[in-house]
């Protein structure tokens, strides 16, 4: 198998949240793609503030999942997708939805479909060195590892306001190769 379609043949998810790394994940699903993956977009109403869906159905080749009952797109869509998937990836993963998916709220598309996976997850944050730093960020990252969800970052570098920090979304390289690294477990 070459090394651009070492993915080929996989169903890779690819959960957005509302942060401004969202453009970072624009080109993490040009990279799958580029590796032969078939990518399925899910987005928060947080991504949606940042970029439209529009923009991940062109990257993709797939229609975007934004509500969990959308019944234009998918009948029961994050049981679909939760069923399929060799891979979830949600990057970048805000404070919010590390929380929320600590506590295991299904309450949108994105966490709802996290919640009924049984594939490996693979999540990149991406905040304010603040938040990544508080301790019920650190408590929720604790308890998602201990569900067996694998990360990727933040890494330190240039953040929004031009302050350097933890909490910078990890390159699309490295999250596709951590994605890799999982598959072939």
């Amino acid at each position: 198998m070459s090394k651009a379609q070492s993915l080929k043949g996989r169903s890779i998810l690819l959960g957005v949240t509302g942060s401004i790394a969202v453009y970072k994940a624009c080109e993490l699903v040009r990279l799958l793609k580029e590796q032969g993956a078939a990518v399925y977009c899910l987005m928060t109403r947080g991504a949606l503030r940042f970029v439209s869906a529009l923009t991940f159905g062109a990257l993709s080749g797939n229609a975007v999942a934004t509500d969990v009952w959308d019944e234009k797109l998918w009948k029961m869509a994050h049981l679909e997708f939760a069923e399929q998937a060799d891979l979830y990836i949600i990057a970048p993963a805000s404070t919010h939805v590390l929380a929320r998916l600590a506590c295991g709220m299904a309450d949108d598309v994105v966490c709802a479909t996290a919640v009924a996976m049984t594939a490996p997850l693979l999540i990149a944050p991406a905040m304010h060195e603040g938040m990544w730093l508080h301790p019920a960020t650190k408590e929720n990252v604790k308890k998602l590892k201990s569900y067996g969800a694998h990360f990727v970052g933040p890494e330190q570098g240039e953040l929004l306001r031009g302050n350097i920090g933890w909490g910078r979304l990890a390159e699309p390289e490295t999250i596709l190769a951590a994605a890799k690294k999982i598959l072939k477990k």
